[in-house]
């Protein structure tokens, strides 16, 4: 039994490197350490290699991009899509691209992610950083997706966000809680000079 270098393993599988250091990180197939680099047996690869040709369901893959401003950064967004594409294993079926902040939840591209993974349509979602799909709650939409069948690929596990964008999106934050503060006050200011006028019923009045 020989154990192999991740390159090499990935060679004979006929896969991209980060591929195989996905699936040794979801469990998919055994991995030995040796110091800080990842070996892989013989035996264990050709078994992979079997199983792969034995019927498993055709691999769907959704690639998500997005950038932080609503205008530019064009380039990146190609970028992203090309290197999401050079390392698929599957058929890239769709792809969803967005253009702002990963706090928000009504992004048109990631509304229709979700419908494509209800739908069936895809197998596997895959982003080049965890951070493009969302800045908080990527845990819940992986749950979200298991329930549907559909796998999450992060080609590189840190987060990407520059000193920028993490700038833009904590603007975005502090905008939107002082906007939802200043309805509640300006509400609140409202009701008060209706009460103080007597066109509106105090709470609990008589019927």
């Amino acid at each position: 039994m020989e154990f192999l270098r991740l390159s090499k393993a990935a060679q004979r599988l006929g896969v991209h490197p980060v591929t195989l250091r996905l699936w040794a990180d979801s469990g998919k197939i055994p991995v030995t350490w040796v110091g800080r680099e990842r070996r892989f047996s013989s035996v264990d690869v050709e078994a992979m290699k079997v199983s792969s040709v034995g019927g498993d369901r055709i691999r769907l893959e959704g690639l998500y991009v997005r950038v932080s401003g609503s205008t530019g950064q064009e380039s990146s967004l190609q970028a992203q899509e090309a290197e999401l594409r050079a390392t698929a294993t599957g058929e890239a079926v769709k792809v969803f691209r967005d253009r702002g902040s990963g706090l928000r939840e009504d992004r048109p591209g990631l509304n229709r992610l979700l419908q494509a993974v209800t739908e069936g349509s895809v197998t596997v979602i895959r982003v080049t950083h965890e951070d493009r799909l969302a800045r908080f709650g990527v845990g819940w939409l992986e749950r979200l997706f298991a329930v549907h069948g559909v796998g999450l690929e992060v080609l590189h596990p840190k987060r990407s966000g520059g000193r920028q964008e993490l700038l833009e999106d904590f603007i975005s934050l502090v905008t939107t809680f002082a906007g939802r503060l200043y309805g509640m006050r300006s509400q609140e200011a409202r009701r008060r000079l209706l009460m103080e006028s007597g066109q509106c019923p105090s709470v609990g009045g008589d019927a």
